[in-house]
């Protein structure tokens, strides 16, 4: 229901401040700055157009939990009639400045926080030649306006100050008496401020009483998923709403939950809790601080997606094994409807064993000689395999025959570069394929049949942007690659950050300078591999013929030793020996080549 003509100001300020409109619980506190609260008091007192506000009538499918806007002194427990969907920040704003008897929290220019009184001048306003803006006055909290050297230049301590100097307190302007007593004294120092009263009363007082809010009211019957995407749309505060938040102000408001527990479910404490807990243990799947607002690596939108995924597998299982052939079985689907419609005691029910499912990620991509967040080629790929493994349950996933299929399965996606772009088919395409190929001897999955790495990928694989790039980097220390400069043992989780390992030049850039060399190839991963800073200072600017003598000094071994330390990284010693890049290029990028086939089970290109 569109109300151009909406109810007037005075009555939408006075529900939200007995609770009748309060804000649905995802929607983020935010609030404008000193110079926009004054234009918009400017535009209020001239009966400016203001933007239309939205609210969702209270009572229908879509509940979320609610709080009173801020600055009001709603009583615990009221229940409102609507939620404020979109005009927070505006009416956040008139309420402080025109209801509340308390100062306004806002900021400065310098986006420093600071409390402020609003003022109107009287003269200014009735004349007709004046600028509003110059006549809407933002006055200190201690009502001392103050100029050089800390003088105060206007004093509005008290109402005689006030009245003296004719600045009107806004927050008044509701309260017929309270400015009916501010009126008396404003006029009793001068009999001619009768006729600048009433010019004032006709063009501010008047006219913010009768200003009308235009108003879009949405019937209880909306749905949840419409509501999302009408805020998305509406939303001018630049803050995206995500599902996350939505569903976190739903779970909130599930009274049932309520009732059973005694408190409302928090989904955003329950995932700090999980996120915490993975992420401690496995530094892979990245963090999360204190509060949640800032996290890396494993989203809360991607539990979610593998939880949704999980729930609407097993619907469509039990649904099969109840309906024999039955051609209209539920999707398995985890688009962002599905993650509305994903019951609280779903999700409860779901939730540990997911949880369980991703902390077997972590240890399958340490399998896998995946250790950091920066190292994983796609974090997408997490949701399907969490997914996948809450599915085949633990004693199915423990059984090698797969394990080795579902690295197959990973390995291809990576190195086919499968994960790169739209992927919710993917998902659900991948979760029904790689479940049915492993345990009911099912087709080979579409991620395996359609991957394939052509030979020319790999020249081209120069930077850690590339899932591929990380992936080969990730199979070299799988295959056993042991650091130049440490003989003793293999890279491992363990040495990996306390070495400094990264992909480092074979043939450093000083050997293409100095050889007036074609350098396309230099940055090409066939003349990168896993080293340590030790080594990779070691090597600094020299041909590898020089370097290695030092690597061999520095360690305390002999050639043929580190020979069999060069070959763990799939490189030819001899071809080092003799700086001779070619050959060293050509054989490098044969190996490679059988170490990307053997991951993906398949041929290149």
């Amino acid at each position: 229901m569109v109300a151009l003509d909406g109810p007037s100001l005075g009555r939408m300020l006075e529900d939200v401040a007995v609770g009748k409109i309060q804000l649905p619980d995802f929607q983020r506190q935010w609030k404008w700055d000193d110079d926009r609260i004054r234009a918009l008091l400017a535009t209020v007192t001239l009966d400016y157009p203001l933007g239309v506000a939205m609210t969702l009538d209270t009572g229908g499918e879509a509940q979320f939990k609610a709080r009173p806007l801020y600055g009001t002194e709603v009583s615990p427990g009221t229940v409102p009639e609507q939620l404020l969907l979109d005009g927070q920040q505006r009416l956040t704003s008139l309420f402080q400045a025109l209801r509340s008897t308390k100062p306004v929290e806002t900021s400065d220019t310098r986006n420093k926080p600071v409390q402020r009184w609003y003022y109107i001048d009287i003269s200014l306003a009735v004349d007709e030649k004046s600028d509003r803006d110059e006549a809407i006055r933002s006055i200190p909290v201690d009502r001392l306006l103050r100029g050089s050297f800390g003088r105060t230049h206007l004093d509005l301590t008290n109402r005689e100050a006030e009245c003296a100097v004719g600045f009107f307190p806004l927050n008044l302007v509701f309260d017929a008496d309270a400015t009916g007593r501010w009126q008396r004294a404003y006029v009793s120092g001068s009999e001619d401020r009768w006729d600048i009263w009433s010019a004032f009363q006709a063009k501010v007082i008047d006219t913010v009483k009768g200003f009308k809010v235009p108003l879009i009211r949405l019937p209880r019957e909306t749905q949840k998923d419409a509501v999302c995407s009408v805020f998305e749309r509406v939303n001018t505060g630049g803050v995206v709403l995500n599902v996350f938040e939505l569903l976190t102000a739903t779970y909130a408001g599930d009274d049932r939950y309520s009732r059973e527990h005694g408190h409302d479910f928090s989904l955003s404490e329950d995932w700090r809790r999980t996120k915490q807990m993975l992420s401690s243990a496995y530094p892979v799947l990245g963090s999360i601080d204190a509060d949640s607002r800032h996290e890396t690596g494993l989203t809360s939108l991607d539990f979610l997606q593998a939880i949704a995924l999980v729930q609407t597998c097993q619907r469509k299982q039990r649904f099969l094994v109840d309906n024999p052939g039955a051609a209209n079985a539920p999707a398995v689907s985890c688009k962002r409807r599905d993650l509305l419609h994903l019951p609280l005691a779903d999700y409860s029910a779901l939730a540990p064993e997911v949880t369980t499912a991703f902390a077997w990620v972590g240890k399958f991509l340490a399998s896998q000689h995946v250790f950091r967040e920066r190292d994983l080629p796609y974090g997408s790929q997490l949701v399907p395999l969490a997914a996948i493994a809450a599915l085949l349950g633990s004693k199915a996933r423990a059984e090698p025959a797969i394990r080795d299929g579902l690295a197959r399965w990973f390995w291809c996606g990576v190195l086919g570069e499968l994960y790169g772009g739209v992927t919710d088919t993917r998902f659900v395409r991948d979760v029904e394929q790689v479940v049915a190929w492993l345990t009911n001897g099912g087709p080979e999955p579409d991620t395996i049949t359609e991957a394939s790495f052509q030979e020319q990928r790999l020249h081209r694989l120069t930077s850690r942007n590339s899932a591929a790039y990380k992936g080969i980097y990730a199979l070299l220390m799988k295959e056993g690659a042991v650091d130049w400069r440490f003989p003793d043992e293999g890279i491992s989780e363990q040495n990996l950050t306390g070495w400094s390992v990264d992909i480092r030049q074979v043939f450093p850039k000083a050997w293409f300078d100095r050889k007036g060399a074609d350098n396309t190839r230099m940055t090409s991963i066939v003349n990168k591999t896993a080293l340590s800073f030790q080594s990779y200072q070691v090597i600094g600017g020299n041909f590898p013929s020089v370097y290695l003598k030092a690597l061999e000094e520095a360690a305390g071994i002999s050639g043929d030793w580190l020979d069999d330390m060069i070959e763990t990284h799939h490189i030819s010693p001899k071809a080092l020996r003799v700086d001779d890049f070619d050959a060293f290029y050509r054989d490098r990028a044969t190996r490679l080549l059988s170490l990307v086939e053997r991951a993906m089970g398949k041929a290149t290109v």
